[in-house]
Formats: structure tokens, sequence, C-alpha cells
């Protein structure tokens, strides 16, 4: 069931020791522009309006995928019309190759965090598809985030799960993969790291709260002047943020 919600995914947020460069690769990599950089965060936008968030993690640990033991727990999947140039387009950006299908290819950005480049009849060299989460089992969790949204589940079979907006929007479309032996982070352990985390925006935190809370959600430490830290059912932190 879908319907309004009062949270909106606002921003997918990336872990790096470098986190200016990072958003220079994904700005470079989509066709997008930077929006703001300091000594501790960075933002940019996609070529197609995704909003992406990029914070200073000087004890970062990288993910080593496949294996288990360093998760990669989230990765953006990326539509592209042609497999080949959009690899090699990544590869002089600083990225590398490290698995294949079909259609699609397996690359590591310049912090080594996981991404996928999938081929697409489209006129657009590239398209941002979705932000993809690890998990146990994608049915459940993808109906947490569903609630959460307001999102319709779209597919939910064999663990595997999609949610997406009713109307096509940037930043509405989100999968869940199953993965056997899941490892969550232990936020804030940096040898168990997020990797990386989403960002919603609530417009009032102390009627959400209850809400996320209820919905299967845990209050993590960490808060500020505008943003309090949470984790999902399977472990993923997450942080809601408000204006102020």
């Amino acid at each position: 069931m879908a319907g309004a919600s009062s949270f909106q995914l606002k921003t997918v947020v990336f872990d790096a020791r470098d986190h200016r460069g990072l958003a220079r690769f994904y700005v470079a990599l989509t066709g997008g522009k930077e929006q703001y950089a300091d000594d501790e965060w960075a933002t940019a936008l996609t070529g197609d309006g995704w909003r992406l968030g990029f914070q200073a993690a000087p004890d970062h640990v990288a993910p080593q995928w496949p294996d288990p033991g360093h998760p990669q727990q989230m990765h953006m999947d990326f539509r592209v019309a042609d497999l080949a140039a959009a690899t090699a387009e990544a590869e002089k950006l600083g990225a590398r190759k490290i698995g294949s299908g079909s259609n699609w290819n397996v690359m590591v950005d310049p912090a080594g965090h996981p991404f996928c480049l999938c081929a697409y009849e489209q006129t657009e060299p590239i398209t941002t598809s979705a932000v993809t989460i690890d998990c146990p089992d994608g049915e459940p969790l993808s109906a947490f985030y569903a609630a959460l949204l307001g999102y319709k589940v779209k597919y939910s079979q064999d663990k595997m799960a999609w949610i997406g907006a009713e109307e096509p929007t940037p930043m509405g479309e989100i999968f869940f993969q199953p993965v056997a032996d899941y490892n969550p982070p232990r936020w804030p352990d940096p040898a168990h790291p997020q990797q990386l985390h989403l960002d919603f925006l609530v417009e009032d935190i102390d009627a959400s709260e209850p809400r996320v809370l209820e919905l299967g959600a845990t209050r993590l430490p960490g808060d500020g002047e505008n943003w309090r830290v949470y984790a999902d059912p399977d472990g993923h932190p997450f942080c809601l943020v408000w204006m102020v």
C-alpha cells in the first residue's frame, strides 16, 4: 500500500577518506554538479537529480566486495546506453572493474565503494537507477522503507524486493538484495562501517521519531542541531534531518 508520507529521501551519503575527491568523481561520472564542499562534508547532484552526500571519514575501511567480512552494505546502480563506453569512462575517472554479468559491470569507485553499470536502451549516456541495500531478506526490509516513504512495493519475491514512488521522480527507487552471511554495520564502530547511509527529510522530528520507531527502527547514539541517527531493522544507520 502506498500513500502520502511525511518522510522524504533526501540524500544518499558515502563515507570516504577523500570526500571532496569522491564528490568530484560522481559529478564527472553522472554529468552532475557539485553543490557544496567543506572540510567535513560535500554534496552533489547527479545529472538526473539524485542528491549525493560525501562525509569525511579519516578511518574509513573500504569494502572488499564480495568478501562478506568487508561488505558493501549499499551500492548505487546506474543505467548506461553503451556499457563498454561507460566502463571505459569510469575507469578513466579512477574506477576499477571487479565483476561483470551478461549486461552489467561491477565497478569500484576511488574510495572502494562498489557500483553497477547496467546496459539499458536509452538516449541519455547515464542515468541513476536506484540505491540498493544489502540485507538477509529484502521482503521485510522493503516493507519497512515502503511504509516509511509511502512508496509502492513493485516487486517482492525470492527475498529480493524493489520499491518506488507512485509518480516517477528523482530518488524514487530503492532495491533490496539478499546476501548470504549478511554482516550488518555496527555504527559507530569503524571496524564494521556503514559505508553508505540514507538521510530522510522530516518536518517535525518530535512527531517523526515515534513513527519511525513504531515501524521497527532503533535509535542510535548521535545527533546534532538538525539530525538524529537511527538504524533500520537490519542494522543500516540512517538519519532524520529537518530544517532549522
